[in-house]
């Protein structure tokens, strides 16, 4: 009975509601995946107001309010380490956004490809880095670039050089470096979404240029790149919001004890503090202020959108 009267009441509804109700059951398991994995971990927080020290329990430890975040500005030390790793952080980041143009030009160079194998070929290929991760990433490196690597061998066998170069364990341009390897691991797959927004540009734009005796770079200058702006402005954006983050994986595999003091961003730091130096409170509270300045640059950055666009993008 019970199931015919909620037939009965779905039934009644209108077809716009009904829809939605369909569409949010279908959205729910991923709402539930979001929140468990997202904004549940936030409880979390709460072991930057204690002194934890595992095994102790929560409960077991001493509640010492805003100690933690006031070591934060207080210890010299502490300081000095925070101040270089926001360098390093500010640095990497700079630097990816200063290269954030050359996904669209990438897109741009395969959009003029005229021969389509070529062209899928090359997609293909600059596409594939984005799936291998990075330990495997790490592995090539190593053998590649190591002491006793591939290109060490090959320039002492040349005699090119005299004396081994140490790639991975020199502190000179490691910002660059790990820039390059960002390019190289996620060039194809930025020009991914540049290519489909490609196909939403009116073709008739084109056509007219080309009777008015455009060519090939005029189309490019006045009509592709313009259209790829709005969507290059909405991920420029969101990359700025998202300036504190700039990833973990890559810094931990890559960094030694020889550059840790350039290749040590916010997140290696915090992890290094917290499962190196076994203060778990102090870790959290400086993740903690890195997610609060994160949601503040991120709203900052919508409020700039809507200004410069006339649209947010949240």
């Amino acid at each position: 009975m019970k199931t015919d009267s909620s037939l009965n009441f779905f039934s009644r509804l209108g077809r716009k509601k009904r829809e939605g109700i369909i569409l949010l059951a279908m959205a729910l398991p991923f709402l539930i995946l979001s929140f468990s994995f997202t904004y549940l971990p936030l409880y979390g927080w709460i072991y930057a107001f204690y002194d934890y020290r595992p095994p102790r329990t929560l409960a077991m430890s001493e509640f010492v309010g805003l100690h933690w975040f006031q070591s934060l500005i207080s210890n010299p030390v502490r300081v000095r380490q925070i101040t270089e790793v926001l360098r390093n952080t500010f640095a990497m980041s700079g630097l990816t956004i200063a290269t954030s143009w050359l996904p669209i030009a990438f897109a741009i160079f395969l959009s003029e490809i005229r021969f389509s194998k070529l062209k899928k070929s090359i997609q293909v290929l600059t596409t594939l880095p984005n799936y291998i991760s990075w330990v495997l990433v790490y592995s090539m490196a190593f053998t590649l670039f190591a002491v006793d690597g591939l290109f060490n061998n090959l320039f002492m066998s040349w005699g090119i050089i005299d004396q081994r170069i140490a790639f991975l364990t020199s502190s000179n341009h490691v910002w660059l470096t790990m820039t390059a390897w960002n390019i190289w691991k996620g060039l194809g797959w930025g020009a991914i979404i540049y290519l489909a927004a490609l196909s939403g540009i009116d073709q008739e734009q084109y056509e007219a240029a080309r009777v008015d005796g455009a060519g090939r770079f005029a189309l490019i200058r006045h009509i592709t790149i313009p259209g790829l702006l709005p969507t290059f402005t909405v991920l420029l954006l969101l990359q700025i919001a998202n300036f504190l983050n700039t990833g973990f994986e890559q810094y931990f595999l890559f960094s030694n004890a020889f550059n840790m003091a350039y290749i040590q961003v916010l997140d290696l730091y915090v992890y290094n503090i917290s499962f190196g130096g076994g203060s778990y409170s102090l870790g959290t509270a400086i993740s903690m202020l890195r997610s609060v300045i994160s949601v503040v640059m991120l709203f900052s950055v919508n409020w700039l959108a809507k200004l410069l666009r006339g649209e947010s993008i949240i």
